[in-house]
Formats: C-alpha cells, sequence, structure tokens
C-alpha cells in the first residue's frame, strides 16, 4: 500500500476511478485532520497488493520528486493492453512518455493530475486475475493491482539489507543506477526498485508526493518481530504499534508496517465499499461537524 499528497478531492476521485478504472474501497479522514479525506483506491476487495491513499488537500503546494521519496507506484496489467492504455490516455487527455522496456518488461508511465508518476507494466499470465472494472473498461485490459515501486536513494546499500533482512526480498537483477528487488512468488507489490543517485537533490513533500509505502504483514505478531528486528538488526525504531506503525528507513522514506486483517469489509458490506463516509470510534461524535467541513464529492 502506498499513501500520497493530492489536491483537489473530486481531482484526485475522479481519476483514479474514471480514467484508471480502480475501485474507491474506502472514505475516511485523515485521523490526524480531520477535516481531509483519506480516500483508498484499490480492486474489488481492496486486498493487499492493490491498494493506494490519497490525503487531498485543495490547496495543498506541490511537491518536489528528490531522493529520499517514492519515485514511481507502477501497476499490473495483461499483455496486450498496453496500446488500449496509450489510446485511453491520449482520450483522456493524460501525458504519457513512449513505452519502453525495463528489466524486459514493456512499461508505460505517465503522470497523476498533481504529477504524481505512475507507470503501467506489462505482466504475461494475469488474464484471468479477477478484475474490478469501471468506466467501460474491459475486463481484460483493467489494471490488477501493483507491480512494484520504485523509491530513489543516496545509497542503496542500507535499504537494500532492510529490504532483505526484514521484508524478504531478494536482489534479482541491476540495469544501471537500479537494482532489482523481488519478493519471492509475490504477485501482487513483489517488486522494489532502488533506484541510488548521491548527487541527487532531497524531495519536499507535497502534492504529487508519496507519503509513505506500507509493507505487509501477516498478524500483530509477525509485525512486532519485524519491528524488533529493525531495531536489533540495524538501529532503526519504529513507532509504537496502534492503527499504523512507521519508521523512516537509511534514506529518509518513511515506511509503514501494516497487518493484512481486519480488511476493507470490517465496518461496511463489500458490495458498497467506498460509499459511505466511515469515521473511527473516537471521531464518530463530531461527524456532523466534520462533514460540514469537508468537501462534497461525487
Amino acid at each position: 500500500m502506498r499513501t500520497a499528497i493530492a489536491g483537489p478531492a473530486q481531482r484526485n476521485l475522479d481519476f483514479y476511478t474514471r480514467v484508471l478504472g480502480l475501485r474507491l474501497v474506502k472514505k475516511t479522514v485523515n485521523f490526524d485532520d480531520p477535516g481531509t479525506y483519506h480516500f483508498y483506491f484499490g480492486d474489488e476487495a481492496g486486498q493487499p497488493g492493490t491498494v493506494l491513499t490519497f490525503l487531498p488537500w485543495a490547496h495543498a503546494a506541490p511537491g518536489r520528486l528528490g531522493v529520499g521519496e517514492t519515485q514511481e507506484t507502477v501497476f499490473r496489467v495483461s499483455v496486450g493492453s498496453i496500446r488500449y492504455w496509450t489510446e485511453r490516455l491520449a482520450e483522456k487527455g493524460v501525458a504519457y512518455e513512449m513505452p519502453e522496456k525495463r528489466f524486459g518488461e514493456t512499461v508505460l508511465a505517465f503522470k497523476d493530475p498533481d504529477g504524481m508518476r505512475l507507470a503501467l507494466v506489462a505482466v504475461p499470465g494475469i488474464e484471468n486475475e479477477a478484475a474490478w472494472t469501471a468506466d467501460a473498461i474491459p475486463a481484460e485490459h483493467a489494471i490488477r493491482g501493483f507491480h512494484s515501486a520504485s523509491l530513489l536513494v543516496a545509497q542503496a546499500a542500507q535499504t537494500g539489507e532492510i529490504l532483505t533482512d526484514i521484508f524478504g526480498f531478494t536482489e534479482v537483477a541491476r540495469e544501471g543506477s537500479v537494482i532489482h528487488y523481488k519478493a519471492g512468488d509475490t504477485a501482487l507489490g513483489g517488486i522494489i526498485d532502488l533506484r541510488e543517485d548521491g548527487n541527487g537533490t532531497r524531495g519536499r513533500s507535497g502534492a504529487g508526493t508519496v507519503h509513505h509505502i506500507a509493507f505487509r504483514a501477516a498478524s500483530d505478531a509477525v509485525q512486532a518481530e519485524m519491528v524488533r528486528k529493525l531495531a536489533q538488526n540495524h538501529g532503526i525504531r519504529a513507532t509504537e504499534q496502534k492503527n499504523r506503525d512507521y519508521f523512516r528507513e537509511p534514506n529518509g522514506i518513511l515506511f509503514e508496517i501494516a497487518t493484512d486483517d481486519p480488511g476493507f469489509a470490517i465496518d461496511e458490506p463489500a458490495n458498497s465499499l467506498g460509499q459511505a463516509l466511515k469515521l473511527p470510534r473516537f471521531l464518530e461524535p463530531k461527524r456532523t461537524a466534520i462533514e460540514a467541513v469537508l468537501p462534497k464529492v461525487a
């Protein structure tokens, strides 16, 4: 899962649901700033490895991509879908780069309305995977979860050690300054690319940048063991275990360890995910005030 910062809420919602065809699986608020939405986009059930979330602020200043930031979020599509997506992006007025090869795969790169870098990768053998379809996107061309994330770092070695020791990744290839890591046979989001740039400018948080990237833990116990190893083997301390568990890796990128449970259907039916504004218990008494300040979206 990745969480990013966006500009106007309706524009963000329109792009990810009506251009990319993702499902809004949860509409809630930023727990630390309840006057701001927190949108969760994913597949039909919002399964791990498909969810991209946003904190949209109408007047958010543009961020600056740089070292210590997630450089690109990459989605999976089936082989044969790249041409469809180039035509769709052109039809929707979305600028894109010419398809290119990376690590033997065809990649179509583009940006969202806030300038966040995205890409689609053609992956063989996924045509029969279940897919959420919307806005007349044919099922065979629908996005099927994450492929990878590209992280821009000053020095890759320490971040690579955390990927391998804590999260079970293995270095599998290199192309120029990019190191390609894979997490076993994990199909959804099981790839991390570290792009090393020792002379790069530090990034600046803002609209169009990723706030943090989340890695899966099967349970609270597995999460706790990851936190223990981070402290023991790498001298890095995470936040206390609560609704979210964060730490900064050596290059300054904010990582989160998130458990698979409880899932998005815990507080609303699966067939109506994302339709109602869901609030945590401690904010429910303030619902009327919160709804009064949130921008109207449809």
